[in-house]
């Protein structure tokens, strides 16, 4: 899937001109070259850091130097109720980290709302993120319970200045007992400016599905993805290691409205080398 644009001009018809142009005069100027189109790159990048979540328990604070260290713009937390939003928000700090957005688990929003909300003003986080459903929570009647309470958390989370968001796997894009599927039924019935669109690259391509056709269908509504590669046996892999075509991705990421993008991987064997080789292969990337 490939989805750059190329500013192309005909072949033919410029080199007739230049052998033309080459037998009447000498002095007669050379055709131009076609243009090209202009290629971009990511200027910032992030990480989700339940990418090194172990690391962070017996290290926190060494963990946060050795993301900086690696080369990252951005994090994305894990709502931690125990840890002192302030202390987190003074290491990002003096670390140049920014941390746009957290991941808060659906029991956090439906019991403590409140509590996730202040936190996420402390750190300075512009996006709260629901980031997963449990298996029992996954029928018709509980996606209809969920399209409510995630209308009521984005209205929340706007009066404060915060975007609300849902964070996607691959059973979201699975029919249900009714035939439905979900992710689609959540686009079409929650409020597009409540609730917003984290969409995982990886989880979606196991699934199957277009992110091109996701992008086209709801332009605008996915401001943050998770960046992490699938390997030939479907595999999570380092960004870069696999076969995920990137650059046909985030070349439309103005129309999907994409800000935020950060790296991620469930359960990498080294997380440090894996974070420090997905950056690099993105810093290199053109699109």
């Amino acid at each position: 899937m490939n989805r750059r644009t190329f500013i192309k001009s005909s072949v033919a018809v410029p080199a007739a001109v230049g052998v033309f142009a080459g037998c009447a005069s000498e002095t007669e100027p050379e055709a131009e070259a076609p243009e090209t189109a202009s290629t971009r790159s990511l200027e910032r990048i992030g990480v989700q850091l339940y990418t090194v979540r172990y690391l962070l328990e017996s290290d926190y604070e060494g963990t946060l130097r050795a993301v900086a260290d690696a080369g990252y713009d951005e994090v994305e937390t894990v709502w931690d109720a125990e840890r002192n939003p302030d202390d987190i928000r003074a290491l990002l700090d003096e670390l140049g980290l920014a941390a746009p957005s957290t991941h808060a688990p659906i029991e956090a929003l439906r019991t403590n709302l409140s509590g996730v909300i202040d936190a996420s003003q402390r750190l300075g986080h512009s996006y709260i993120v629901c980031p997963w459903l449990e298996e029992d929570e996954r029928t018709m009647a509980h996606y209809r319970d969920h399209v409510a309470l995630f209308n009521e958390v984005g209205a929340a989370c706007q009066e404060v200045g915060i975007q609300f968001a849902y964070h996607n796997h691959e059973f979201e894009f699975e029919p249900t007992e009714d035939g439905v599927i979900p992710y689609d039924f959540m686009l079409d019935e929650m409020d597009p400016e409540l609730v917003k669109m984290e969409l995982d690259l990886y989880w979606i391509a196991y699934a199957n599905r277009s992110v091109s056709e996701y992008f086209q269908r709801d332009p605008g509504r996915y401001p943050l993805c998770h960046i992490k590669d699938m390997g030939p046996d479907r595999g999570m892999t380092p960004v870069g290691e696999g076969q995920i075509d990137f650059a046909a991705i985030l070349a439309e990421s103005e129309i999907a409205g994409l800000r935020h993008y950060f790296v991620e991987h469930d359960h990498p064997e080294d997380a440090l080398a894996s974070i420090q080789t997905s950056i690099t292969h993105l810093r290199s990337l053109t699109f």
